[in-house]
């Protein structure tokens, strides 16, 4: 999701000239479409996982990894891919990324042929596996079309045209749902993915004619030993959080990879020490502001991403939505989201980001407590009225924590801060899927035999964990008695309850880390709204 707010920051160097070319509101429509496609990714699959589920035979884990493994390989490859357009091209390395990211989707709604004529790769095993690519090339087009829009653009429009684009962006965010629900449940959940294809071919179509080649005058290097430290502990730390309720967190599995991500976190930060162009230059955090303002970015990110997976479940599984009324449920968010945004930047400016973040933090922590008192039977107000507010409550984060991170960055690492700006908001949603899952298993574990009641000591341990599996997803075996359908039902609705408590408690505790940031310095060049 884009939440637009304008942020000084000094034009690339060696960029084409400013609105040199063709007509720029062409290239950002350009620019758009390729980026709407990631856009409507990220609020579609929540509605097509409880379908996928059952279509493919997913664990809870395989369908956390569905959506961390995309996650997390944005966050890791953004700040790269930037690098990236500056050696050969924003023009090349987006419309690689759209090329790309079309053609992953499609490879998605194949997963299944695939996994049947792949030896070794089950139908959900090469679903993540192209989730992960996908998210590779979804990483690709966000950097480059920033970069792109900056160069199409003199500096007195540039304003307008990233307002245009936080609007685009926000409206393919909202239709994200309705679009979903209507395609899974109209058509099947592939389509989901192959919708991309005819929007990716219309994106690089109008690329390829209308957008003007940039790049920076200095080539860059990649770290590529950068890159592979923290690609290997974030998927060490992810790894083991998902697996860890399967292992037993006190099983060597366990400790081996949690030993794993301590080294390779130690690894990479003592090679950015050293290293002459580091992927994330330590020095950058040296400004307390950047630092908290990471960590904001990465909690509220935890909250969203960890308890919103839960959601499709609930609505679809207990509450029995079919998905278009699923994705109905959530559009109060996601069209919220629209209104929220400039609204946000414009109390930032007014009261500045310590009191704009506390409150969104707070409002935040109000709709995730409201959402944790939900029933199995909530009305769309019910439902809806916490969406909203989360929408309110998230808004001055995203924008503030954008403020921080890039407004207090040296003007020469400027480019280097919007990338971890946006890989902390992928982290903390590949981490919240990950640690929120864990805990609503586990308490799945403990409330469903007391649900059960006496019936539970006939249950062979076999089947109670098969049993307990198929609870995480709000599902029971078919034609199953209706007192182990309500038992299965209450334990999921305990689970999503405590999951939803930790982001309440989280979303307070982060509230009073806004109290040590500042507002981020003026700097000079063309103001531009980061998404």
């Amino acid at each position: 999701m884009a939440h637009a707010k304008a942020v000084d920051l000094p034009s690339s160097p060696g960029s084409a000239k400013a609105g040199a070319g063709g007509n720029p509101w062409l290239v950002l429509l350009a620019v758009c479409l390729g980026v709407i496609m990631v856009m409507l990714d990220g609020t579609v699959v929540g509605i097509a996982n409880p379908v996928i589920q059952a279509d493919l035979g997913a664990s809870l884990s395989d369908l956390q990894w569905v959506t961390s493994g995309y996650l997390l390989a944005l966050a890791v490859f953004l700040i790269t891919a930037g690098k990236l357009g500056d050696l050969f091209g924003h023009k090349r390395v987006f419309l690689i990324g759209v090329a790309g990211f079309a053609i992953s989707s499609v490879g998605i709604g194949f997963s299944a042929e695939l996994g049947a004529v792949i030896p070794g790769l089950s139908p959900i095993g090469a679903l993540i596996a192209l989730r992960v690519l996908q998210g590779l090339f979804g990483a690709l087009l966000q950097p480059a079309a920033l970069a792109l829009l900056r160069s199409a653009f003199p500096g007195e429009k540039l304003n307008q045209a990233m307002g245009a684009w936080g609007a685009i962006i926000g409206l393919s965010s909202a239709a994200g749902p309705i679009v979903g629900g209507v395609l899974v449940e109209k058509v099947s959940w592939e389509s989901v993915f192959f919708i991309n294809a005819p929007v990716g071919i219309i994106a690089l179509i109008m690329g390829m004619l209308l957008i003007k080649e940039n790049r920076a005058q200095t080539l860059a290097r990649i770290d590529w030993l950068g890159v592979l430290l923290l690609s290997g502990a974030m998927f060490s730390l992810v790894w083991t959080i998902i697996k860890a309720p399967e292992w037993g967190w006190g099983d060597s599995t366990t400790l081996t990879f949690m030993g794993a991500f301590a080294v390779l976190v130690g690894a990479f930060i003592f090679w950015q020490s050293k290293a002459k162009q580091p992927l994330v230059p330590l020095s950058l955090f040296a400004n307390p502001s950047i630092s908290i303002g990471t960590v904001l970015m990465m909690m509220v990110a935890f909250a969203m991403f960890g308890a919103m997976f839960f959601l499709g479940f609930f609505f679809q599984g207990v509450h029995g939505l079919t998905p278009l009324e699923a994705g109905m449920r959530m559009l109060p968010m996601s069209a919220g989201m629209i209104v929220a945004s400039p609204l946000a930047g414009m109390a930032i400016g007014r009261f500045g980001p310590k009191i704009t973040m506390a409150g969104g933090l707070l409002i935040t922590a109000a709709s995730m407590f409201l959402m944790s008192r939900l029933s199995i039977d909530a009305s769309f107000i019910e439902s809806g009225l916490p969406f909203l507010l989360l929408a309110f409550g998230l808004s001055p984060v995203f924008v503030g924590a954008t403020e921080i991170i890039v407004g207090n960055a040296p003007v020469e690492l400027s480019g280097v801060a919007a990338g971890v700006q946006q890989s902390a908001m992928q982290v903390g949603g590949a981490l919240g899927t990950a640690i929120l899952g864990a805990v609503m298993a586990a308490e799945i574990s403990s409330k469903l035999p007391g649900y059960l009641g006496p019936a539970a000591q006939g249950i062979p341990p076999a089947q109670m964990e098969g049993l307990e599996k198929m609870a995480a997803f709000g599902g029971a075996p078919p034609n199953s008695p209706q007192p182990l359908i309500d038992a299965v039902h209450n334990s999921f609705m305990d689970g999503m309850h405590l999951a939803f408590l930790v982001s309440t408690c989280i979303a307070v505790l982060t509230a009073a880390l806004t109290l040590f940031v500042k507002a981020g310095r003026k700097s000079e060049g063309a103001p531009v709204h980061m998404g």
